[in-house]
């Protein structure tokens, strides 16, 4: 790890900082001056200097002393970009010390510093193979990830090796998100015990898993819910997966792998009447009550229902609010809003108005439904609900409510 050297205490007076900075930047500057203006008392006149791509050497290498991580992080980012031409068997002397200070900054004591090589070269393809190794063992997160999942200098071999010598209880979890990855790698994430990478490899669409390891998974699904989701949503699922699938999944999950139109019509009649069969046998819905006459399960059939009645509308969640049962009412919304229930459930339990109304708004309602839902499900008082736009519609940008609702699904995971 580099020592980080106090800068000396000058006595002579400075020109003013602005001007400082611009010297620091201009790449017209003398070289005396710029090594000078290293050890300056202001961070903006060094960072300024870490990103002059004309700055030499000689003082790349004293800012990658420098007490402030900002500005060290600064150099590593500008020197990671030149990380192709670093590596070249044949480097002059000038190379050779930016690559030096560049080695340097890899094991620097800062994760924002090394987060910033590993942000640059995760996706070059003539890095130095060493430097991408190095920080793909990294045992920070946010240094390591980046490279696992993106860097097209690891091969399976690197993956395997990461997986059987983790830096992190996360690398498994990284590897299993990269994108196109290998089967043989997939089978090893797959046969392992590590439940949360293996969640994240079913999330992976493009992550490609034998079907011998899909049975095997599903086979072992009954006892991970959380696996049920992903398993119904791969893509080019075989007619056996699905019909092993439709005996464990929740109804609405069964509804799901149903509607699929990658699946022979001949199978989809047979999942579209083991779905029929499981709401008839979940009966009618009360007429009237509270959370207590209905389980989350039933309340589900009786909102997928509704939806194959086309009776999912706006006047049945209010109806359902008016009879006390948020729980049908929260179900009604996840149905209409084509997400899992836990997200209205994690909206609510946040008391989150901006995540509910962004909730309302997926299910295709209006903003009249935002009261009575705020109140009922989050227990919000008037003066801490969301309200209509001046207009009527709803207060919150397109852009703001998808945010709100890829934040609630992220956060469960």
């Amino acid at each position: 790890m580099p020592v980080h050297t106090a800068r000396a205490v000058r006595s002579e007076p400075e020109p003013d900082q602005a001007a400082r900075v611009r010297l620091g930047a201009s790449a017209a500057t003398p070289a005396a001056v710029m090594e000078h203006l290293a050890g300056d008392p202001a961070v903006m006149v060094r960072a300024a200097l870490a990103m002059n791509p004309a700055t030499p050497p000689r003082v790349n290498q004293l800012l990658a002393q420098d007490a402030d991580e900002r500005v060290r992080a600064l150099l590593a980012r500008k020197l990671a970009t030149l990380a192709p031409q670093l590596s070249a068997g044949e480097q002059d002397r000038l190379q050779h010390r930016a690559h030096a200070t560049l080695i340097a900054l890899v094991e620097d004591e800062a994760v924002r510093v090394r987060a910033a090589i590993a942000d640059v070269i995760k996706q070059m393809p003539d890095a130095p193979r060493s430097l991408v190794l190095r920080l793909a063992r990294d045992n920070a997160l946010p240094v390591s990830e980046p490279v696992i999942r993106f860097s097209p200098l690891l091969t399976p071999e690197d993956l395997i090796a990461l997986l059987n010598a983790p830096s992190s209880a996360a690398t498994a979890i990284a590897v299993a998100r990269r994108p196109h990855l290998n089967s043989t790698v997939a089978d090893m994430i797959t046969a392992g015990e590590d439940n949360a990478a293996i969640r994240a490899l079913l999330e992976n669409s493009s992550a490609q898993i034998r079907e011998t390891a899909l049975d095997m998974l599903i086979a072992r699904a009954a006892d991970h819910g959380d696996w049920h989701e992903p398993l119904v949503r791969r893509p080019a699922l075989p007619p056996r997966s699905a019909r092993a699938l439709s005996a464990i999944v929740a109804t609405h999950l069964l509804d799901v792998l149903a509607s699929r139109a990658d699946l022979e019509p001949g199978l989809l009649a047979e999942l579209r009447q083991r779905l029929e069969q499981r709401l008839a046998e979940a009966g009618p819905k009360p007429a009237a009550g509270t959370d207590a006459d209905a389980t989350t399960e039933q309340a589900l059939a009786e909102a997928h229902r509704l939806l194959m009645r086309r009776k999912l509308s706006e006047d049945a969640v209010q109806e359902a609010i008016q009879r006390g049962n948020s729980r049908l009412a929260a179900a009604l919304l996840a149905v209409a809003a084509d997400v899992p229930v836990a997200v209205v459930d994690r909206a609510a339990s946040l008391r989150s108005a901006k995540g509910l109304v962004s909730l309302i708004w997926k299910a295709g309602f209006s903003m009249k439904l935002s009261g009575p839902i705020q109140a009922t499900l989050a227990h919000l008082s008037p003066s801490a609900m969301l309200t209509a736009a001046p207009n009527g519609g709803f207060p919150l940008s397109v852009e703001e409510m998808r945010w709100q609702l890829d934040f609630l699904r992220r956060i469960g995971r």
